[in-house]
């Protein structure tokens, strides 16, 4: 295991543990049924967790590393800040099928203000969530939040660009 996800496993194991004493000594069973529920949400997400890390696995060796650097490397400017929040607003699912997606681009060579804008637009403008949005808290309120947010990713992309385009992530 790459130090890299070590750290946050660790951390994340420490919080289960620690979740799982007090629920231990609150009794009630407590700690079952969070462990019955957790299994539950394992099994409900691993079909995605896997579909993920098969696109994220397999991107990098589909996708010509010419095509990337161009439309969506460090040296592709504006245009891979629009591209990538583009491509980030019309990403499908949650984070276990976005992020996996992202460490693909992010392997491929896609630059940090490229990435930051796909991140960016994908929790912001979840264009695949407009329905319900728009269902449950009406069309009024959903294009007030999109026109206040519209430009974030852009921004966020650019300033990316300009502050940590030096710096290696992947």
């Amino acid at each position: 295991m790459s130090s890299q996800i070590l750290i946050p496993t660790i951390i994340v194991g420490v919080i289960a543990i620690v979740l799982i004493i007090i629920a231990c000594v609150k009794g009630g069973n407590l700690h079952i049924e969070g462990l019955k529920a957790g299994g539950s949400l394992f099994i409900e997400v691993l079909p995605l967790l896997i579909f993920a890390f098969i696109i994220a696995g397999t991107l990098p060796l589909l996708i010509p590393t010419d095509i990337i650097s161009s439309w969506l490397g460090a040296d592709s400017g504006i245009r891979g800040v629009f591209v990538g929040s583009a491509i980030g607003g019309f990403m499908p699912g949650g984070p276990f099928s976005a992020m996996p997606i992202a460490a693909g681009f992010l392997q491929l060579g896609a630059g940090i203000g490229t990435m930051v804008a796909f991140m960016t637009s994908w929790s912001l403008w979840a264009i695949t969530r407009l329905p319900l949005e728009i269902g449950l808290l009406g069309w009024r309120f959903t294009v007030i939040r999109l026109a206040c947010t519209f430009i974030f990713p852009i921004i966020a992309g650019l300033l990316a660009n300009l502050l940590f385009s030096k710096v290696s992530v992947a």
